[in-house]
């Protein structure tokens, strides 16, 4: 039953933060039911799990997540305003994964029948190595949309998305790095973060970019080393 949660998982993050263009969003948000890419987002997920459970046996349980998925969907975009919009994420996305570990339950019939099968171990490191990528950037983004960081780093040129493939890399690395049970790594990652940073900080004498870097930061390694440990948790217990 494990890996069946764990397969709808991937599919599930596959789905809302891969193959969802920021350009459908906008629409949906726009045009609330009446926008195409609501349709079109559900069938993805749809073909997603049929693809990587790939047992036929489970349609219904595909069918009963794929319709799930969109009343939810359709629920937040009809209730969602500026003010809500980042509670409205979270809940979304916690209901989304409740609904995975409810109805798997009632319609788990035993992994033998799949095809395309994985070790427990390998499709939870792929996972954890999936949503510390795209997935937690989205996150961080959500949050951080509480606050105008475009107004903070406006005279501070950088490389297109150069931020957001750092981050995705140290939390890759700091993942890594605690797995193989080297916490001193993560240590030394940090503070060379902190060196290149510092010269940043120093030219700005901005507090409130300082403050958002700080708390950038500790959130992107927080969330890696949180991962870390329910990875290596999740290990001992299997």
């Amino acid at each position: 039953m494990i890996l069946l949660i764990l397969k709808l998982i991937l599919a599930h993050l596959i789905g809302d933060f891969f193959l969802q263009p920021k350009k459908w969003v906008k629409h949906k948000e726009k045009k609330k039911l009446k926008s195409i890419w609501l349709y079109v987002h559900i069938a993805i997920h749809l073909g997603l799990m049929i693809l990587i459970v790939w047992d036929l046996s489970y349609s219904s349980l595909i069918l009963n997540i794929a319709l799930i998925h969109l009343i939810i969907d359709a629920a937040k975009i009809s209730f969602q305003n500026k003010k809500n919009k980042r509670l409205l994420f979270f809940v979304d996305q916690f209901l989304h994964f409740a609904t995975l570990f409810v109805l798997v339950p009632l319609f788990f019939k035993g992994d033998y029948g799949f095809i395309l099968s994985f070790s427990t171990n390998h499709l939870l490191l792929l996972i954890c190595m999936v949503f510390l990528t795209v997935p937690t950037s989205i996150i961080m983004k959500t949050i951080f949309s509480k606050w105008n960081i475009s107004k903070l780093t406006k005279d501070n040129e950088s490389l297109k998305d150069a931020g957001k493939y750092i981050g995705v890399l140290e939390r890759i690395l700091v993942f890594i790095f605690i797995i193989v049970g080297h916490w001193e790594a993560v240590g030394f990652l940090i503070t060379a973060k902190s060196v290149f940073r510092f010269g940043d900080l120093t030219a700005s004498k901005e507090r409130k970019l300082t403050e958002y870097i700080l708390i950038g930061t500790l959130i992107s390694f927080g969330i890696a080393i949180l991962v870390s440990l329910l990875y290596l948790n999740f290990q001992a217990y299997v």
